[in-house]
């Protein structure tokens, strides 16, 4: 069979995989802190006797943009936005550091502090627990501070200091649940040049406009490779009945 009908079916994969990216990323226009993912494609010469006119196409590597989102003001408290460059350290699902955008933190049950997906922030040691308080705020330098319940409201009293990352883009990759980890699989060191903004929070970097166009563009890009297949099979047929008229 010729090598077009398996060049258009590279194509057609890749095109629906691209889908599937830009689809992931429309699904999260709304996610705290999200980066969104790329598609790349890269060229695939097929190797062979003859003359070399196929061309494959397949899916290079994965990568993220780095572009920060934009800063949303909340006025809550336990909400912070990363200024710059720079992470916030949590536990991930797997009990490895893990490092995060999305500052919409929380305090759940037990009085540990966590994202809205329910990750544990990483302080000074480990996880920050918050002790009972009547109020809360973080400083620009993570430092977590309380006035303890039942206590003058002048009475402050420093609870533990976020864990603040600065390591480059491109020494990171990310995960299935949208965090990131180091390439290398180490764990970042604190960074004291990392600052956060307190009552803000940093909306996703996905641009709708651009990724519906794209959308738009691999579809037609997926039709264009199917009509290339049926060609193929088309030209195969009739060769094969010019070769047994023959």
């Amino acid at each position: 069979m010729d090598q077009m009908v398996y060049v258009a079916m590279t194509g057609a994969r890749e095109a629906l995989k691209a889908q599937s990216v830009i689809s992931h990323n429309l699904a999260n226009i709304s996610t705290t802190g999200f980066r969104a993912l790329r598609n790349t494609l890269e060229s695939a010469p097929i190797n062979g006797p003859g003359l070399e006119t196929r061309v494959n196409v397949t899916a290079g590597a994965n990568s993220w943009d780095p572009t920060a989102g934009v800063a949303i003001q909340t006025n809550r408290n336990l909400d912070v936005a990363i200024q710059g460059k720079g992470w916030l350290a949590v536990q991930g699902a797997d009990g490895e550091e893990s490092y995060t955008r999305a500052g919409n933190l929380r305090i759940n049950t037990v009085g540990m502090l966590e994202t809205a997906t329910g990750l544990l922030v990483m302080g000074n040691g480990g996880p920050i627990s918050v002790p009972p308080f009547q109020e809360l705020s973080i400083g620009s330098d993570g430092e977590i501070s309380i006035v303890p319940a039942g206590q003058l409201p002048n009475t402050m009293a420093v609870v533990n200091r976020l864990k603040l990352v600065g390591p480059p883009a491109g020494e990171l990759v990310q995960k299935e649940d949208g965090t990131f980890r180091l390439k290398n699989g180490d764990t970042a060191a604190a960074d004291p040049t990392v600052k956060v903004a307190s009552g803000q929070l940093e909306s996703s970097n996905v641009n709708a406009a651009q990724a519906l166009v794209q959308m738009i563009e691999f579809s037609r890009l997926y039709e264009m490779q199917i009509r290339a297949m049926n060609t193929a099979d088309e030209n195969s047929q009739a060769a094969a009945s010019l070769m047994r008229n023959g």
